[in-house]
C-alpha cells in the first residue's frame, strides 16, 4: 500500500461498503450529542451576549436581564415545537430547505440553502472560538495563541467526522453528557446556597460598570431589542435534527422528534439556570475590560464566574466547569459537520452545487463536504482573529432566515393537506391539522419578528457582511444549475441512431525511436484506422536526420512526416497539421496517440510528459480530434497504486496500453496488425484487417 495510503487509512479508518451504511445509524443517546451539542453549548454564552449588550447602559438595565431571557425562552420553546411537525412532515432530511422548496418553490429554497450554508460554517467558527475564549480564561497564558490553537481544532473535529458518523457520535456523547451533568448540579448547589442564605458572589460582583451613554425611550427599547437579538443565539442548531432526520435509526421521525424535545428541554432548563445564577451573584461583564472599573487584567467568561462563585476559583468543580464548557463549546462544531454536509449533498443532487458534494468518502460521510466546511472556517477564524465578540455578530442572521421561510411553508404545507380532496374528513383529525398549522403560524410570526429585530440591531455592527453573502451563493448555486442544464441539453443525444465517422485518421506522436514509440505504432495499427502516420516536428534539422535514418534502418512501413518548426515550437505545428486533416475531412475523426511515461515518483512528473500535457490540453479543444495517452510504465512505477488483481501471463503484466515488460513488436510489414494478447475469438479465425493507407505527407512550410 503507497505511504499516502496508509496515511489516509491512519486518520480515517479502513473504507465502509455501500451496504453497510444502516450499521451508521444513530440510536437517541447518541444522537443527542451529535445533532444537539451546538443549541446546548449556546447555554454557555447566550446569557453572556445579553448581559454584554446591557452593560452598554451600565448596570441599571442589568433588570431586564430576566424579561429579555423570558423571551428567549418562549421562543426557544415555540421554535422546537415547530420543528417537530418538521419531522414528522418531512423525514427525508432536507430539512427547511425541503420544506421552503416544495411548499415556497425553488428561489425560496435556494434562499433558505444560502442561508443554512452560511450560519452552519459560522456555527463552526463561533463554537470553536467560544471554546478557545472559554480555555484562555482558565489558561490566560494561551490567549496570543487562540487563532491557532481554534485552527488545530477544526483540524481534529474533521478528521474525527471524517471517520463517519457513528464514529464522531461516539466520541463526542461524553463530553457532551459531563457538560448537561456539570452544569446541572452547578445550577443545584447555587440554587441550594441561595436558598440556605448563602447565595454565590462573583469575582467581579464589586465592579462598576462606565456606561457607553445615556439612554432613554426609544434608545432604550432598542438596547433591550438588540440584546433578545443577541440572546438568540441560544436558538442555533434547533434545525439540525431536523435536516438529520436519515441519520436516526427507526423510527426514524419518532426518534428525532423525541430528540428534538429533549434538546428544547435541557436547553431552556440550563439556560434558566445559568441566567438566574448570573444575576444572583451579581456577575459583571463589559464589551471592553476598561468599561468594567476595579477590574484587573482579563475578563473572565461569564460561565466561569458563576463557575468559581459556587464552587471557588481554582477548586475542582471549577476546572470541570472550565474543562467540560470548552470541549462542549468546540464539539457543538460537530453540529455543522453533520448539518453542512447533508444538505450540500442534497443541494448537489438537485444541481445547484458541484457533484461531488453528493459522494461519499470511505467511510460512508461526506467527506468533500466536511473538508469544504473545515476550510471556510478555518477562513473566518483567521479573518476575525477567533473573536467570539466579533463573530457573534455575523451569527444567527440565517438561521433565522430559515426559520421563517421554514415555518412559512409548513402552514402551506397544513392548508393545502386541508385543502386537499384526499385530506383527512373527520373532524377529530381536521382538527389536529389545525393545531399543528397554528403551531407553525406562531412560529412564522415570532421568528419574522426576530429576523428583523436581528436585521435592524446588528446589521451596522458586521451583519450586513452575511447579507451580502447569502444572494452571493445563492446567485452562486442559480449559475452552477444553469450550468448542469447547458450540459445536459448538449449531451442529450440526437433522435436515430448514432452518426458514425466516415473516416479515422490516426496520427502518432513521435520524438525518437523507443520502446514507448513502437509501443503506440503498434496500438495505433491495431485499431485498424484508415490511414496512419508518424508525425515528429524537427526543431534541430541534424535530429531529424538521425530520427530518419533510424526509422529507414528499422524498415518501419509507416509514413513518418516530419514539420519544420525554425521558431522551436512544439504545439502549434501539430495543431496546424490536424487542423489540415480537419479542413480537408471534415466529416472524418483525427486519432492523435501519444505516448507517454508512468511515473512512480512525484517529483519525476517535473521531468517528464510536460510537452505531453500541454499538447493534450491543447487538442482537446479541437472538435473532431480524440487523443488516446499510451503508457509506458518506468521501473519506478512498480508497486505504486493497488494492482494485485492484474493478471500475468508468462511474467508479463499487462497494462492499459499492452505489457509494459517487453519490448512493443517492430510494425510488420504485412498490413494486417499482430494479435493481441487474447487471441482470435473462440468462434473463428480473427476478421483480416483493412488496408491501411498512409496519408500524403504533410510538411510546414
Amino acid at each position: 500500500m503507497p505511504l499516502t495510503d496508509r496515511v489516509k487509512r491512519g486518520f480515517v479508518g479502513r473504507p465502509l461498503r455501500s451496504d453497510r451504511l444502516g450499521e451508521t445509524l444513530l440510536p437517541k443517546r447518541i444522537a443527542l450529542p451529535v445533532f444537539a451539542s451546538d443549541a446546548l453549548s449556546s447555554v454557555a454564552y447566550a446569557t453572556e451576549e445579553i448581559l454584554l449588550v446591557l452593560s452598554l447602559g451600565g448596570l441599571t438595565y442589568y433588570h431586564f436581564t430576566p424579561f429579555v431571557a423570558a423571551a428567549v425562552v418562549v421562543l426557544m420553546l415555540t421554535v422546537v415545537a415547530s420543528y417537530r411537525q418538521n419531522v414528522h412532515a418531512y423525514p427525508s432530511g432536507g430539512g427547511d430547505y425541503e420544506v421552503a422548496t416544495t411548499n415556497l418553490g425553488p428561489p425560496a429554497g435556494l434562499v433558505v440553502a444560502s442561508a443554512l450554508l452560511v450560519d452552519y460554517t459560522l456555527t463552526v467558527a463561533v463554537s470553536v472560538s467560544a471554546g478557545v475564549a472559554n480555555l484562555t480564561s482558565a489558561a490566560t497564558g494561551l490567549a496570543p495563541y487562540r487563532v491557532y490553537i481554534a485552527v488545530g481544532l477544526i483540524v481534529i473535529l474533521t478528521t474525527i467526522n471524517l471517520r463517519g458518523v457513528r464514529e464522531s457520535g461516539s466520541a463526542f456523547a461524553v463530553p457532551t453528557y459531563a457538560f448537561m451533568a456539570g452544569i446541572i448540579i452547578m445550577v443545584g448547589i447555587g440554587l441550594i446556597r441561595t436558598a440556605f442564605g448563602h447565595p454565590p458572589r462573583a469575582e467581579s460582583a464589586h465592579y462598576q460598570i462606565h456606561a457607553e451613554s445615556s439612554f432613554g425611550g426609544i434608545a432604550t427599547v432598542f438596547l433591550i431589542l438588540r440584546a433578545f437579538s443577541s440572546g438568540c443565539t441560544a436558538l442555533t442548531g434547533v434545525e439540525a435534527i431536523s435536516n438529520g432526520v436519515p441519520a436516526f435509526k427507526k423510527p426514524k421521525s419518532k426518534n428525532a422528534a423525541t430528540t428534538l424535545l429533549a434538546m428544547g428541554t435541557i436547553a431552556v432548563t440550563m439556560f434558566i439556570g445559568v441566567t438566574a445564577l448570573a444575576l444572583i451573584a451579581h456577575v459583571r461583564i463589559a464589551e471592553s475590560s476598561s468599561d468594567l472599573i476595579g477590574a484587573h487584567g482579563q475578563q473572565r467568561t461569564v460561565i466561569a464566574q458563576v463557575a468559581a462563585a459556587v464552587f471557588g476559583h481554582g477548586s475542582p468543580g471549577f476546572i470541570y466547569i472550565a474543562a467540560v464548557t470548552a470541549l462542549i463549546l468546540v464539539l457543538a462544531a460537530n453540529t455543522a459537520f453533520n448539518g453542512f454536509p447533508v444538505l450540500g449533498s442534497i443541494l448537489a443532487r438537485d444541481g445547484y452545487l458541484p457533484r461531488q458534494l453528493h459522494t461519499r468518502g470511505d467511510r460512508l460521510a461526506y467527506s468533500n463536504g466536511i473538508a469544504l466546511l473545515a476550510g471556510f472556517a478555518s477562513l473566518l477564524v483567521i479573518v476575525y482573529h477567533a473573536e467570539v465578540t466579533r463573530l457573534i455578530q455575523l451569527y444567527i442572521v440565517g438561521v433565522f432566515v430559515s426559520f421563517v421561510c421554514s415555518q412559512t411553508g409548513m402552514v402551506r404545507h397544513w392548508q393545502r393537506i386541508l385543502r386537499s380532496p384526499t385530506g383527512p374528513s373527520e373532524p377529530a383529525a381536521r382538527a389536529a391539522l389545525r393545531r399543528r398549522q397554528a403551531i407553525n403560524f406562531t412560529g412564522a410570526v415570532l421568528t419574522a419578528v426576530v429576523l428583523t429585530i436581528v436585521l435592524i440591531t446588528k446589521f451596522t455592527r458586521g451583519a450586513y457582511l452575511v447579507c451580502i453573502a447569502m444572494p452571493l451563493i445563492f446567485l452562486l448555486m442559480r449559475g452552477i444549475r444553469g450550468h448542469y442544464d447547458r450540459v445536459a441539453r448538449e449531451l442529450e443525444p440526437e433522435a436515430g441512431r448514432p452518426t458514425l465517422p466516415s473516416r479515422i485518421h490516426a496520427v502518432v506522436l513521435v520524438s525518437k525511436i523507443h520502446a514507448p514509440t513502437l509501443r503506440a505504432l503498434a496500438y495505433a495499427k491495431a485499431t485498424r484506422p484508415h490511414s496512419l502516420v508518424a508525425l515528429t516536428v524537427v526543431v534541430d534539422p541534424a535530429d531529424g536526420q538521425r530520427l530518419r535514418q533510424a526509422w529507414d534502418e528499422r524498415g518501419i512501413e509507416i509514413d513518418l512526416v516530419e514539420l519544420a518548426s525554425p521558431y522551436r515550437e512544439i504545439t502549434r505545428p501539430i495543431l496546424s497539421y490536424v487542423a489540415r486533416i480537419r479542413r480537408e475531412s471534415p466529416r472524418d475523426v483525427v486519432a492523435v496517440f501519444v505516448p507517454e511515461y508512468v511515473v512512480g515518483r512525484w517529483w519525476e512528473h517535473f521531468l517528464h510528459n510536460q510537452s505531453a500535457l500541454r499538447l493534450k490540453a491543447r487538442l482537446l479543444f479541437q472538435p473532431g480530434v480524440m487523443v488516446t495517452s499510451v503508457p509506458w510504465q518506468l521501473e519506478s512505477s512498480e508497486g505504486v497504486g493497488d494492482r494485485p488483481d492484474r493478471p500475468r501471463a508468462g511474467g508479463v503484466r499487462m497494462a492499459a496500453g499492452g505489457p509494459s515488460r517487453v519490448p512493443s513488436p517492430t510494425p510488420s510489414p504485412s498490413p494486417t496488425p499482430t494479435p493481441n494478447a487474447a487471441g482470435p475469438p473462440a468462434d473463428g479465425p480473427a476478421e483480416p484487417a483493412p488496408p491501411i493507407r498512409s496519408t500524403p505527407p504533410i510538411r510546414s512550410k
